[in-house]
């Protein structure tokens, strides 16, 4: 079927309710340009057998790389930004018969998918670059051997990690080191970004040491803030190369709502989309949010089709050979249909497909955009289909789709000064190489507040030399970058270890009568000991699950930043979160139907956060109204942390919230006043309520636009209710929400 049209035919096909929105997004036409100087002979005679023309942001990055400046790619998916930086790296191993080039990549499977495009270039053009992946799967008997002769390195964060440690055994490969490729840069962000972050700097310090000084070439999805997101994961300035000068070809993009049609789940329906474009004859990708989620539209989909070989499950926790397999099979046209996980959202060559379909917002804008451009690579027109769910998030813009279309992307956040994460990179540097004043500029302005506690703790030690690390182990083995704690806990049934959870997660999910999914079975959780740190489970069967009950209280600690927004006065600093859980609660298909005691200590963490006070006449202008004050800013709180990633880069557990009709500040003016406060939920802080405070505004009014405009009367999942409430979603006041968010967008308009 031709895709012109193909709107029409899915509304034909639904309640036209259901079709919230068709976008018809026209193609673009390719923009070349020149180099001031052409790339080498065999290069060049390569792009010209290949009848390769250099698109303007190609040419853009290679004259940047060329100059030695740091380069931050945002151009869209399919755009060519591989070739891009590919060929600088060439012609600079071309040039420089010692220099080498190092590309990260958040996955395995993307490493191994440029490593074949390396190979197939280099061979095509005559070209040796001796490309050569190194990670965790790395045999040990290749490893001499290709710190000896590879030129290009592929590998990801957590192997760098190890690696820097031994930098001595790499120092050929190090003093040569010319350019540092960061591929889905995009991914680097909050607590995982700052340790990134971090790590870059390492390298960085590391090179220095033995001669190197790289450039840093960052490829990402497209990003609100691309030049300050470049400058906090690498400390340095980059040149912003977001024109894309590659052709677009003509899309229809659908968003699908079957909330509005009160009839089936998403992945009904997106599975039913999914086989009605394979049966169209469209090869089509279906995106999910889970790894059970896409094996379930798999399964349904294959005894829908007319032939199931023709369909195919993609996801994390496949062999290998199973994912090349499949990625061939869609090169090659032998597969119709792929339901995949955000595995396949990374720039892995699969051909140039003709429909995706994607099952629930995957969280931005970005996401969505890189999912829906991985149909349509060929040229040829294309289909995209957002089938909603219930959140909040998909339902502003099933209801909004003006702002998906005419918004800037999100904007991306990570605090790389987080004082958590810092002393850990710190001891990594310190075994390294000795710490010194001149790391200072690497390291940012708590440097020197950190040496002295860790070196208090015998975990560093002065020399004339500098500091070097003195602790107990390897200093990378207690430094997670994934952002994981030590203080874990296990779940273990008969001997048998289950899984292990960080010390929150073991409260809310593996408390004393929690019941516990993992895997294909269930279990109830007979104790937890906290001193041994140990759950124990039991197999049960049971018709109900459970959820626990918390409340959330902070103290206001420094404040760093006070701004004054009309009458408004927001607050940004340190605060701690204190968390007390007395109860959990029994639900059997939704419906609370137990609520019994727990016997635990409360938590408490310290971290950033923004906080805001209301005038006391707001409490009693809601109480006139008919309002519960209470419910009000609880509703309010809920919605403004619901609208955060319509702005900022963050997932949904990335922050927490508060409220309360009497924040207690001692010697404060807002003592004893109503307050709302949003805190990042990592200790240390990620950089995320930080970044809320500068676009409070803007949030503010998206949350009053979310509420007001959901069609239901008492509040629901798509505007108040939160899935993470520890207070169960109780008290909450819809209207009184908008009421709340009025006033506080009223004071901030009030000079």
């Amino acid at each position: 079927m031709q895709i012109e049209g193909i709107g029409d035919h899915i509304a034909e096909r639904v309640p036209a309710r259901c079709i919230a929105h068709v976008e018809s997004i026209p193609g673009e036409p390719a923009r070349f340009a020149g180099l001031h100087v052409l790339l080498p002979d065999l290069l060049e005679g390569w792009l010209a057998r290949e009848g390769i023309q250099l698109y303007t942001h190609q040419a853009e990055t290679i004259e940047a790389v060329r100059a030695k400046r740091d380069v931050v790619i945002t151009t869209p998916t399919a755009s060519g930004k591989t070739l891009a930086f590919t060929l600088p790296v060439l012609e600079i191993l071309a040039d420089e018969p010692e220099a080498t080039a190092l590309y990260l990549y958040p996955s395995k499977a993307l490493a191994n998918d440029q490593l074949q495009v390396l190979q197939s270039l280099g061979a095509a053009a005559g070209l040796d670059p001796r490309p050569a992946i190194y990670d965790g799967d790395t045999p040990a008997a290749r490893r001499p051997g290709i710190r000896a002769t590879a030129r290009i390195l592929l590998s990801n964060p957590y192997e760098l990690h190890q690696i820097l440690p031994w930098h001595a055994k790499w120092h050929r490969f190090l003093s040569g080191l010319r350019v540092v490729v960061v591929d889905e840069a995009h991914r680097y962000r909050s607590v995982f970004g700052a340790h990134i972050a971090l790590l870059l700097r390492r390298l960085l310090r590391v090179c220095r040491h033995h001669g190197g000084d790289p450039v840093f070439v960052l490829s990402t999805a497209t990003l609100a803030n691309p030049r300050e997101f470049a400058r906090l994961l690498t400390g340095r300035p980059a040149v912003l190369v977001e024109e894309s000068g590659a052709p677009q070809s003509p899309r229809e993009f659908v968003f699908y709502n079957p909330v509005a049609g009160g009839g089936q789940s998403t992945l009904t329906e997106a599975k039913r989309l999914f086989v009605d474009c394979v049966g169209q004859g469209l090869q089509t990708l279906c995106f999910t949010s889970s790894r059970k989620a896409a094996e379930m539209i798999g399964a349904w989909a294959r005894e829908e089709v007319a032939d199931p070989s023709l369909v195919a499950t993609y996801r994390a926790g496949y062999l290998a050979g199973e994912r090349r397999e499949i990625e061939q099979g869609l090169r090659e046209g032998r597969l119709r249909g792929v339901v995949s996980t955000n595995a396949l959202e990374l720039g892995i060559d699969v051909g140039g497909l003709d429909a995706v379909v994607i099952a629930g917002y995957p969280g931005s804008i970005s996401a969505t955009w890189q999912r829906a451009g991985r149909a349509g690579r060929t040229g040829r027109p294309s289909l995209a289909v957002l089938v909603a769910n219930e959140g909040p998030l998909d339902q502003y813009y099933m209801r909004h789709p003006d702002a998906f279309f005419g918004r800037p992307h999100e904007r991306a956040c990570l605090d790389p000064e987080n004082p958590e994460v810092l002393a850990g990179h710190l001891l990594c540097a310190a075994a390294e190489l000795p710490l010194t004043l001149s790391d200072r500029v690497l390291f940012g302005k708590r440097f020197d507040a950190l040496l002295e506690p860790l070196a208090r703790h015998h975990l560093l030690r002065g020399t004339p030399y500098g500091h070097v690390y003195c602790g107990p182990g390897r200093a990378v083995s207690a430094v997670d970058l994934a952002g994981g704690t030590d203080d874990r806990f296990t779940v273990v049934t008969d001997g048998r270890l289950l899984e292990t959870l960080d010390r929150t997660h073991a409260y809310r999910e593996a408390h004393p009568g929690a019941i516990l999914l993992h895997q294909h079975g269930t279990y109830r959780i007979t104790s937890i000991d906290l001193e041994t740190r140990e759950c124990t489970a039991e197999p049960a069967e049971v018709d109900y699950l459970t959820a626990p009950l918390f409340s959330t209280a902070i103290i206001p600690g420094t404040v760093d930043l006070e701004a004054r927004l009309g009458s408004l006065i927001v607050r940004t600093g340190e605060v701690t979160v204190l968390q007390d859980y007395p109860a959990f609660c029994t639900r059997r298909y939704g419906e609370t139907i137990g609520v019994h005691p727990l016997d635990l200590p409360p938590l408490s963490f310290e971290t950033v956060g923004c906080w805001w006070t209301f005038p006391a006449g707001v409490l009693e202008a809601l109480r006139l109204s008919g309002h519960d004050p209470a419910g009000a800013l609880h509703g309010a709180e809920h919605a403004v942390i619901a609208c955060l990633p319509l702005h900022l880069l963050c997932e949904p557990g990335d922050t927490g919230g508060f409220s309360t009709i009497s924040l207690s500040m001692a010697g404060d003016p807002g003592d004893g006043c109503p307050a709302i406060c949003i805190y990042d939920a990592a200790a240390g802080g990620t950089g995320i309520a930080r970044e809320a405070s500068e676009h409070l505004i803007t949030i503010l009014s998206t949350a009053r636009t979310l509420v007001a405009d959901c069609p239901c009367e008492d509040g629901c999942p798509s505007c108040i209710y939160s899935p993470r409430c520890g207070n169960d979603n109780q008290p909450l006041d819809k209207d009184g929400s908008v009421a709340v968010l009025d006033a506080v967008l009223g004071i901030a308009s009030t000079p």
